[in-house]
């Protein structure tokens, strides 16, 4: 048998559905003007073109309802149940299952196949999300587990009557430590928490951007001294309107890691230009620098590019997850350059006015 053509399909179809419009409505104008006329009712022009409509949309879904499933008893007419996947598919997603996906036999840019797509791209993005959840939780329990373990093992032996004064008071320092690293872990997490969810308390005002970091610079001084650090500083005079408070978390963090991370005798280097209506911050040092395969992952919570030499430290990898938040609260842009074993360059670009 010769497939019929689908336009020549659609063409025929769309002539039948006006017909049967047609005649529908024009049978329920007769069959209401004979009810009216052996009922002796005289409604008002307005009341009866609404009865006229309804009964006319009565007939007309009555009529093709019945059409419908002859064609499709024949088949001449496309299967209703296209949308069955659909709602199958979505109703997986609702109860959890993001790795359902559709297959797209319809044409580009029919309003189906542009829903198949759709419906594939949420259960895609949705199915990414879930990972990303399953790896933050995984690295949460992983970052809390650790310290816990400290404090309960030293905690422990701390119940040994034979223990030294001096090993009491060592193995109460590091219950101190962990206990403090847990609560900056809490700290992080909530921080990150609202900056990710908008929550977080945004207050740009004008300030001076030189005098913050100079003053955070010299506020670290006891540490780059005590590591006997060059600390070469050249800050051009520069006001910016932004929130004081949550840009020195990045200025902390940034020379913090300088800090940490640069040998003893080492050199770091802080610069503040303006550039082209922007301000420019870049800190560089001489320390143990960053892998480059590591280098598009630092600014991902809980990344740590080498894990055993940042546990020592006591870092939990949100330090630049949240830097790089907050640079972005600010419309900004913050990157970084790195070379092992030669040192790394972190620079922050912001515009004069959030």
């Amino acid at each position: 048998m010769k497939k019929i053509n689908p336009k020549l399909l659609g063409i025929a179809w769309a002539i039948i559905v006006l017909v049967f419009v047609t005649i529908m409505f024009t049978a329920s104008y007769f069959l209401t003007a004979y009810i009216y006329k052996i009922t002796n009712l005289n409604p008002s022009a307005f009341l009866v073109q609404i009865v006229n409509s309804l009964v006319g949309l009565l007939f007309t879904g009555l009529m093709i309802g019945g059409v419908s499933r002859f064609a499709r008893s024949k088949g001449w007419a496309p299967e209703m149940n296209m949308f069955g996947p659909i709602i199958e598919a979505m109703q997986k997603i609702a109860k959890g299952d993001f790795s359902v996906r559709l297959d797209n036999t319809f044409r580009e840019n029919e309003p189906v196949s542009v829903l198949v797509k759709s419906v594939n791209t949420m259960a895609l993005e949705l199915n990414q999300m879930e990972a990303m959840r399953q790896e933050f939780i995984s690295n949460v329990s992983h970052e809390i587990q650790s310290p816990l373990t400290s404090i309960r093992g030293f905690a422990r032996a701390l119940q040994n009557d034979t223990l030294s004064p001096q090993e009491r008071v060592h193995y109460l320092n590091i219950i101190e430590t962990e206990s403090m690293r847990l609560s900056k872990l809490s700290d992080n997490l909530l921080e990150l928490a609202a900056l990710e969810s908008e929550n977080s308390k945004f207050e740009p005002k004008p300030h001076r951007l030189d005098k913050q970091i100079r003053d955070l610079i010299l506020a670290c001084e006891p540490q780059w001294m005590d590591k006997g650090i060059d600390m070469d500083v050249s800050l051009e005079e520069a006001e910016i309107t932004a929130d004081e408070d949550l840009l020195s978390q990045v200025w902390i963090n940034l020379i913090h890691n300088s800090i940490k991370f640069t040998p003893d005798g080492g050199r770091i280097c802080a610069d503040l230009r303006r550039q082209d209506g922007n301000i420019e911050f870049r800190i560089t040092d001489t320390g143990v620098g960053i892998a480059e395969e590591d280098q598009p992952h630092v600014f991902e919570r809980f990344f740590k590019a080498d894990k055993s030499r940042e546990r020592a430290k006591g870092g939990n990898g949100l330090g630049l997850a949240i830097a790089k938040k907050i640079i972005d609260v600010h419309h900004g842009v913050i990157g970084v350059e790195s070379t092992l074993d030669a040192g790394t360059t972190f620079t922050v670009c912001l515009p004069l006015k959030s």
